[in-house]
């Protein structure tokens, strides 16, 4: 199965350029104060967009994905197993991403609080789950639980954080670092930097990044836009469930599959005040991003390990 950042770069890619559109009309969303009043312009800007994006990705997933292979009747598949389930945290991350996303838009448009924060919160949870039905169909894979667990869990940490301190105070983060194993297994973890970018989950490491100032007092000097990060990931996979004994007719390499657990600062890039709407724009686009920092790791195999700077 396509999990993760996998399967969604595309839909991401369309989310950004929809809203980069948005951009020239009136007021950037987020830059400015959202509207008392609901702007139906602007509305129908967002339900349009929303619209285009969701029927273009899904037809060009279907070209790419589903065409060629065979259809059955609906299914459930358990891959709760696999990739020592990094991929379901790459679905809460992007279900908690394409909600913010969402209700940004709905508030650019007047939408009253409460109702953006519903609706569009739920964005990337809807969008995720019609690609869960497709898998479904398809009897190739299969409809995800844990998938759909995943995004349901990412929705909730937005709405749930919007609803109670109207402000995100904890972010589910990426980062990515190069690894030696898809020169190994480049069909499954990817050919060249970019597209291992999305296909290894060995150098894939997704962080709770929680803003510390967010808890202080008004009065207190500590730094807004500094967080710290809990990090989790997984290193010695060659495959989803287990590691090939034989690549290529050779033997391969006998890696240990094992979890890392980390430690780390950040910067929360939604949070640095600028004057210039584009830079805002960029920031909080970019917030998905953990930033590089020193980082303390643990796992079963080395124990702990320090790393001067981590990606």
């Amino acid at each position: 199965m396509w999990t993760g950042w996998r399967k969604y770069t595309l839909t991401f890619v369309l989310l950004i350029l929809s809203t980069c559109i948005l951009q020239g009309q009136d007021q950037p969303y987020f830059l400015k104060k959202y509207p008392d009043t609901l702007n139906s312009k602007r509305l129908t800007y967002v339900v349009g967009g929303q619209s285009l994006v969701y029927a273009t990705s899904l037809a060009l997933l279907y070209q790419a994905w589903y065409r060629d292979y065979p259809q059955s009747n609906f299914h459930w598949f358990d891959d709760n197993a696999e990739w020592l389930q990094m991929d379901k945290i790459g679905h809460a991350t992007t279900s908690a991403y394409f909600g913010k996303f969402g209700y940004e838009m709905y508030r650019w448009a007047g939408v009253e609080r409460k109702k953006a924060i519903w609706i569009g919160g739920s964005t990337g949870f809807v969008f995720l789950t019609v690609i869960e039905i497709l898998d479904g169909f398809s009897a190739e894979w299969g409809a995800s639980m844990g998938d759909f667990a995943a995004n349901t869990a990412g929705a909730a940490l937005f709405i749930g954080q919007q609803l109670a301190w109207n402000d995100q105070r904890f972010y589910l983060k990426w980062s990515y670092h190069e690894t030696e194993f898809s020169g190994l297994r480049p069909d499954q973890l990817g050919r060249g930097f970019f597209e291992s970018m999305l296909k290894d989950y060995n150098g894939q490491t997704y962080w709770l990044s929680g803003n510390i100032k967010s808890f202080l007092p008004k009065s207190s000097k500590f730094p807004y836009w500094l967080n710290v990060s809990f990090g989790y990931g997984a290193d010695g996979m060659l495959g989803a469930t287990g590691n090939p004994t034989l690549i290529n007719g050779e033997t391969a390499p006998d890696y240990a599959r094992y979890r890392q657990y980390y430690f780390s600062l950040d910067v929360d890039l939604a949070r640095i005040k600028t004057k210039s709407h584009f830079l805002k724009f960029l920031l909080n686009g970019l917030n998905f991003i953990k930033i590089p920092f020193p980082a303390l790791e643990y796992n079963k195999h080395d124990g702990v390990k320090f790393h001067p700077i981590y990606f």
